[in-house]
Order: structure tokens, then sequence, then C-alpha cells
């Protein structure tokens, strides 16, 4: 009887081998990145300790030019791409625009019965290669024929509206609020919705805030509490910007009464604000909160809140996330445009526009202006 390939020793090594070269692949790829993204001194300059330490200095300030996420993603994107190649037999340096268009195509039209990208993943694969190559000393130009005309196509054929999380409305963010215990983990958890809602910030600009100026070298910015509200000064991805938070109308519902809490029973007084708690949720320890727990917080209550009952589990999970916060304020507040746009921080009132999921879009009639 015919050994099966379970029970086959030269199976069982072409396993192990393949798993040593899977291993030895990552190693590549993790290596390449490091080595080829990395700062050195020019070839003619003879290193030193003071000129060393110069260099660690350069490449952190590197680090700190894109966000931590957009560096992960941009990482991902290029060793993906490196391993593409080497199946391709192909070498990802120097670029090549026909190779890039090829690859392009393998993400809108896989081949090998992947599920395909969508355009905006595509476009941002396409930036994170730019990026990858001009931290390794080349240039791509994303304007090439074999690279324009492709991506051009692609979006033609496969491009779709985009997907809009649902926006979280005053009587949603009571909802939640409301569905949050009030021990320890729950003033922290409340302090954060209410916080992130009424200053229409990004989960990550929640998570870096710090209680004073330069607490920690990783602060995205600090809080200043005053008697008519609290300002917030942000590094967002836009720069430097103020967000000012007022008090609310009840105690229940007010974001500075919620902070305050929070950092009295906490013991918070130096360092981040939002950070994590201890296993039987009684004292708070000094490790900052990931800008994942806001999403996860978000997900878990809208679903004890009971919002959007009418569909399954999964879709009310799919419908929300950390950006509900931001759409929620745009959506909801009943002030004039700019106030929202100044509290978000974008540049345009037209980005504002895309986080408002109801408004009066025909307040102002082209149609009877024109005569009609």
């Amino acid at each position: 009887m015919s050994e099966t390939p379970e029970n086959d020793p030269s199976a069982a090594e072409k396993s192990r081998s393949a798993s040593r070269d899977a291993a030895n692949e990552h190693e590549r790829d993790e290596k390449e990145t490091t080595e080829h993204a990395s700062i050195a001194l020019p070839a003619h300059v003879a290193g030193s300790g003071t000129l060393n330490r110069l260099i660690d200095t350069a490449r952190d300030y590197a680090r700190a030019s894109t966000a931590e996420n957009t560096n992960k993603a941009y990482a991902a994107d290029w060793k993906h791409f490196a391993r593409w190649c080497r199946l391709k037999g192909s070498d990802p340096l120097p670029p090549s625009p026909e190779m890039i268009g090829l690859y392009l195509t393998d993400l809108a039209a896989p081949t090998n019965g992947s599920p395909a990208l969508s355009v905006s993943t595509i476009d941002r694969r396409l930036s994170g290669l730019t990026w990858n190559y001009a931290q390794r000393g080349f240039s791509l130009d994303r304007k090439d024929r074999h690279i324009a005309t492709v991506l051009g196509g692609i979006k033609r054929k496969h491009a779709r509206p985009p997907v809009q999380k649902e926006a979280i409305l005053p009587e949603d963010i009571l909802a939640m609020v409301a569905a949050l215990p009030f021990d320890l983990r729950g003033l922290r958890d409340r302090a954060i919705l209410l916080v992130g809602y009424a200053g229409g910030l990004r989960r990550s600009e929640i998570v870096s805030l710090d209680v004073g100026k330069d607490d920690t070298p990783d602060s995205g910015g600090w809080i200043e509490i005053l008697e008519d509200g609290a300002v917030l000064l942000l590094n967002a991805k836009t720069g430097w910007r103020e967000v000012e938070i007022g008090h609310g109308s009840s105690d229940q519902t007010c974001p500075i009464h919620a902070l305050e809490q929070w950092l009295h029973f906490a013991k918070i007084d130096f360092g981040p604000v939002f950070v994590r708690t201890s296993g039987d949720g009684k004292r708070a320890l000094d490790t900052r909160l990931s800008d994942k727990h806001v999403a996860r917080l978000i997900k878990q209550t809208v679903l004890k809140s009971g919002i959007r009952a009418d569909l399954p589990e999964k879709d009310r999970l799919a419908l929300f996330s950390g950006h509900s916060l931001r759409a929620g304020l745009a959506s909801s507040a009943e002030v004039d445009e700019r106030y929202v746009q100044k509290q978000l921080g974008h540049a345009s009132a037209e980005m504002t526009r895309r986080y408002q999921r109801r408004r009066d879009r025909f307040r102002v009639n082209l149609t009877k202006a024109a005569g009609l």
C-alpha cells in the first residue's frame, strides 16, 4: 500500500524545507527593507562616535516624517512587491515601470485566485512603492505610460464610490456611554468616547494625548483644562492645530467632566492621558493605549447599546469604526460649516462635507436660482 503524503518522510522533509525557505524569505524581506532604507554616511567620510550618533538621530527623524501606521503600511507594501518580483524571476531594484505596471494589473485582476484589491488600496500600494524607492535613492515616475495608463484603466473599470462608515449621532453616543460601567475602565472609556466625539478626533489623536506639554517622547499633543472647557493642542497629520471642547449640558454627557473624573480616579497628573488598566480594572498602568482600542471600544458599545439592532451583528460591526466619531460631530453639529471644518482640521470645506452623513443638501437650490 502506498504511503500517504502525511506519512511520507520525503514529503515531510519537503514541507520543512518549504517552511525554512519561507522563513528565510521573510528575513530577506526585513533585511532588505532596513538595509536599503537606512541613512548612512557618504562613502568618502570616515565614521566616528559623534557622526554615528547623528546617523541614529537622523534615522529617528526619518521614521517620524510619516505616521507610524503609514510606516507599517509602506513596509508591508514593499515586502509584498519584493516577494512578487522574486516569484516572477525579477528584482525590485532598480525600479522598472513595466514590472510595476504588471504588478498593478495582478493586484486588480489576480491570476492566482486571490481576491482583487480595491482601487484605493492599489493606489495606496503605488504610493508605498514610490516612497520606498525614494528612501532607497531611486525616483519612480508615476506618470510613466506603463504605470499611468494601466492605473487609469483600472480606475475606469473598477472604481466604485467610497464606502463610508456610519456616523455616530447624538442619540447613539448617549446610548453608548450609558452602556459603560462606572468602574475605572468604564470611566476611561466614557472619557474616550465623549472627548473623541466632541473634539471630532481621529482615534490616533485621542490616544496620543498627554496631560502636559512634552510629558513623553511619543506625545501627539496635550490638554489644557480651563474654566469654560478644554483646549487640545494636537500634532495631527496636517500639522499642529487647536481643538476646543466646551462643557456639556449635564455631567452625564459632558466630555470635560468625564475627562476630569478619569484623571482624578486614575491618579494621572503626568504622561499619557489614556492608559491601560490592571487586570482587575482597579489601577491605571503607565502603558499608553493603542489606537486600536478606540475602534474596538466603538464596536463593543455599539453592540451593547443596541444601535442598528435591525441588522445582523456582523453588519452592525462593519458599519462603525473610529471615523464614526468624526463623522458624528460633522453630521450633528448645528453650526456654520466653517466651525466644523476648523474642529476637524480639514483644509477644505469639501473634505468636511464628505463627513456629513446628514445635511440639507438642497439648502442652496441652484435650479430655482437659475429661474426654473
